[in-house]
């Protein structure tokens, strides 16, 4: 079941061409570091665009239960009254994170170092998933935490009380883990530094940037360094949050596998460490072509138009792409079963502590819809059928996956007989208008009882 109520078994069917405007939700990882760092800046941040999916909400309950004042207006403005660096209170209940990875490490960093203590918690999914690639990091500061067996939730934060700057070198590129350790660092004496191997996703420096912190990041022998001047006073921002490159992943590839299709995707964020699906889609012959583009707020942003692409080929996906898109990889993998010859991607560890394995999940739904999956640790490999030579007629399993279940939905738009989900439900933490915006393009993606 999802982790915020019944189940809800959706169908994809085959569908006619797609076309239209498909107006996706704003950015989620730009939306929970806007609320987090407007919590923590001094005076009113103002958000527009921000995503209202669950797991976003659920960061900004969070940011009220350690007393920031966190607001929204009719027209879908959010105001944001901060704290101060270092002006956390300590919440009165425990703070409940929903699905949310993002959410619970990024809330976990901004708090470690200030003297209070909080407990966090999360649906069935979030608990499962492991912490100590945070605390390990945050423990460095003087941050104490204790949870259940493996490093899972719930888990209880002792945040420092005299925390001590930190040089960090992140073992596995993860964007999360690297927002964590600079938040945290905010709090603490003196310079903090992350070095990171693989670049990851870097809102939260530029995001620091823009608030007013000191960071600078330099390229050396051992990677991108990132450095952090602690204790500043973080100054409020105005916000228009770019449309999420994740999100407009599910349009865009469908688009591409459905014969006839045309859809614009307007004002959709492409910062260069998150657009590696799009470099990969077009290295396998999709048309996808960037219009009108701009920088909004600091991010590269463009309009996207994907054309339906019959001759798409199968390729060896660059390892070293994986940061810019380990979100991607499950619909990407939708887009190999429907192009020619075989997609190898390698590198891919991290898909398997996501909100589920994503690995095992995307290559047991595959394999039940007539699609030849391999895998390893850190591989897989998915084999073409090419456009309309995927079988369909099978239920996949979600397994409380957001970006699981809407890719299975993206597949059964171009097999030949519908895909099932047995729980749409988890959808709402990104993506809560994905079923009236796809309807609106012209898929047939119907809940059970419909």
């Amino acid at each position: 079941m999802s982790g915020h109520g019944t189940p809800i078994p959706m169908t994809s069917h085959p569908c006619g061409p797609l076309a239209g405007v498909a107006e996706v939700p704003g950015d989620k990882s730009i939306s929970h570091r806007s609320l987090i760092l407007g919590a923590l800046a001094v005076g009113e941040t103002v958000i527009t665009g921000l995503l209202e999916g669950e797991d976003v909400l659920d960061t900004a309950k969070a940011m009220r239960a350690f007393g920031a004042e966190v607001t929204r207006e009719d027209d879908g403005t959010w105001h944001v009254h901060g704290v101060g660096v270092g002006g956390f209170a300590e919440p009165d209940q425990v703070i409940d994170c929903g699905n949310s990875g993002t959410g619970v490490r990024l809330i976990m960093g901004a708090m470690a170092t200030s003297p209070i203590t909080a407990t966090f918690t999360g649906d069935a999914s979030l608990n499962g998933r492991p912490m100590a690639r945070v605390t390990d990091p945050l423990a460095l500061f003087g941050t104490q935490s204790v949870g259940r067996n493996g490093g899972r939730l719930p888990m209880t934060i002792v945040g420092a009380a005299d925390p001590v700057p930190v040089r960090y070198a992140v073992p596995v590129p993860s964007a999360q883990v690297k927002s964590a350790v600079l938040l945290a660092g905010l709090n603490a004496p003196g310079e903090t530094v992350v070095i990171e191997k693989e670049a990851t996703r870097d809102h939260t420096e530029r995001m620091l940037a823009g608030f007013g912190a000191q960071v600078s990041v330099e390229d050396s022998d051992e990677g991108r360094v990132i450095t952090l001047t602690g204790q500043p006073e973080l100054r409020p921002q105005t916000i228009a949050v770019p449309r999420d490159p994740s999100s407009a992943a599910f349009p865009v590839c469908a688009a591409l596998i459905v014969p006839g299709s045309d859809v614009l995707v307007p004002g959709i964020g492409l910062n260069p460490t998150r657009a590696g699906l799009y470099a990969t889609l077009r290295e396998m012959g999709a048309d996808l072509t960037y219009e009108n583009e701009r920088e909004e707020g600091g991010e590269p942003v463009a309009d996207l138009r994907a054309r339906y692409s019959p001759d798409m080929q199968g390729i060896e996906v660059p390892p070293e792409r994986a940061a810019s898109m380990i979100d991607e990889y499950p619909v990407l993998s939708v887009v190999a079963a429907n192009a020619n010859g075989k997609t190898m991607m390698r590198g891919v560890k991290e898909l398997r502590v996501k909100e589920s394995d994503r690995i095992d999940a995307m290559a047991q739904g595959l394999r039940a819809n007539g699609v030849s999956v391999e895998e390893g640790d850190d591989w897989w490999s998915v084999d073409g059928m090419g456009i309309g030579g995927v079988p369909g007629g099978g239920t996949c399993e979600s397994f409380l996956d957001h970006r699981i279940a809407m890719s299975f939905m993206v597949l059964g738009m171009g097999a030949k007989a519908p895909v099932k989900v047995d729980d749409g439900g988890p959808i709402a933490t990104s993506f809560p208008i994905f079923e009236p915006l796809m309807g609106g393009l012209g898929a047939r993606v119907l809940r059970a009882n419909r």
